[in-house]
């Protein structure tokens, strides 16, 4: 099936704690929006359905009607639990997931949907930048979650190992010159130093 005939869903992670943040990430105010609701709409414009993934008893700000709350699979399970119960719900209503985190307030459209096209034939897509990759800002086929969930059943909640095991095609920055050539989309806010930096940016 080429890429064109896929039906893509998304996962919005936000399950983390916000340590180094000290506030809730989910709640950070980003123009007339705050970043969860920020992200959803972004990933909405590519991807649907959405769902969201977080903490059993996470609080979160109003979403649209269309976007289901997941919480993770185990507690403290990091964003492979999360991505988890992604699937989960969206077995059957998608062949693929888009997957990004809920502090990624640069992501663009068209990062998505050039990662959509670079799946091709592979079970999944990750983008390789400055020695890291980023499987939190991924694009993912359903038939890796019989993967994924074997690695939880082990207790191996590493998402690179997740990256590994499932055979992800993986990328560099040159194949996004022409649609995010700073490649923004993956830049996190981690802090509240980093939250400032990207309010600047989105201003000018």
């Amino acid at each position: 099936m080429s890429t064109a005939a896929l039906k893509i869903g998304g996962i919005v992670l936000c399950g983390g704690e916000s340590r180094r943040m000290g506030a809730s990430k989910a709640w950070l105010p980003c123009g007339t929006e705050v970043l969860l609701q920020r992200m959803v709409r972004i990933v909405s414009c590519v991807a649907r359905p959405v769902v969201v993934a977080a903490r059993e008893g996470q609080s979160l700000p109003s979403l649209a009607d269309d976007v289901a709350v997941v919480h993770d699979v185990i507690d403290r399970g990091g964003p492979l639990a999360g991505i988890s119960a992604g699937f989960e719900a969206l077995a059957g209503r998608c062949d693929a997931v888009f997957v990004a985190s809920c502090d990624q307030p640069l992501l663009q459209t068209p990062f998505i949907e050039h990662m959509i096209e670079l799946l091709e034939d592979h079970p999944a897509v990750v983008v390789e930048h400055g020695g890291h990759r980023h499987p939190l800002t991924a694009v993912y086929r359903l038939s890796t979650a019989t993967a994924l969930n074997d690695m939880i059943a082990q207790g191996n909640l590493r998402a690179h190992d997740f990256v590994e095991s499932c055979s992800a095609r993986i990328v560099s920055a040159v194949e996004f010159a022409d649609v995010d050539p700073q490649l923004d989309s993956l830049r996190n806010v981690n802090d509240p130093a980093a939250y400032e930096d990207v309010l600047r940016s989105l201003e000018s």
